[in-house]
């Protein structure tokens, strides 16, 4: 007879470190591992070492961002404190549907990663820029033009030759498009 099925919601603590390793669709917070996603636990282990605790969504039909996860957004409003985004990638994945998400003022940093983030498919992404590849890719000027990078904190306008003020991406080569 096969084990009964356990699902779990994002936030709901699995068990303690000392039960297994974190695995896909979860992260670790003051020695227990918890759920990040809406899905199924998992469990497996190899070679008697402590077993790997993961979530799984049972149809992997509409992916969702995952915490980790390098994802490209659209900014639909920003303000003095945050910018409110609509995700549209994971990786390199079109997603099906976009998700909400937010990138507060002082998670626009170059170190100092945020370790947690939680959302699913209803829920608001809280998004960081906290490290050297992450930021602004494409951001257009006041007069509609596509703002060209000059420094890893500053774009210009090729037309009127304003500078803006951005935290820029480094992107990888194997992101770009060729």
């Amino acid at each position: 007879m096969a084990p009964p099925v356990r699902y779990c919601v994002p936030g709901e603590r699995l068990c303690n470190l000392e039960e297994g390793s974190p695995g896909s669709g979860t992260y670790t917070r003051h020695g227990y591992i918890f759920s990040s996603l809406a899905g199924c636990l998992t469990k497996s282990s190899e070679n008697g070492a402590l077993p790997v605790v993961s979530v799984m969504r049972e149809t992997e039909s509409q992916l969702l961002p995952d915490v980790g996860a390098i994802v490209t957004c659209k900014v639909s409003s920003i303000n003095s404190r945050f910018a409110k985004v609509h995700i549209l990638y994971v990786g390199s994945t079109p997603l099906k549907n976009s998700f909400r998400g937010t990138i507060r003022k002082e998670d626009v940093r170059a170190t100092e990663k945020d370790k947690i983030s939680l959302g699913d498919a209803q829920s608001n992404y809280l998004l960081t820029t906290a490290e050297n590849e992450l930021g602004v890719v494409v951001a257009h000027s006041e007069s509609g033009v596509q703002m060209v990078p000059i420094s890893w904190c500053e774009m210009q306008c090729p037309k009127t030759h304003t500078k803006e003020f951005r935290k820029v991406a480094r992107v990888q080569p194997e992101f770009l498009q060729t």
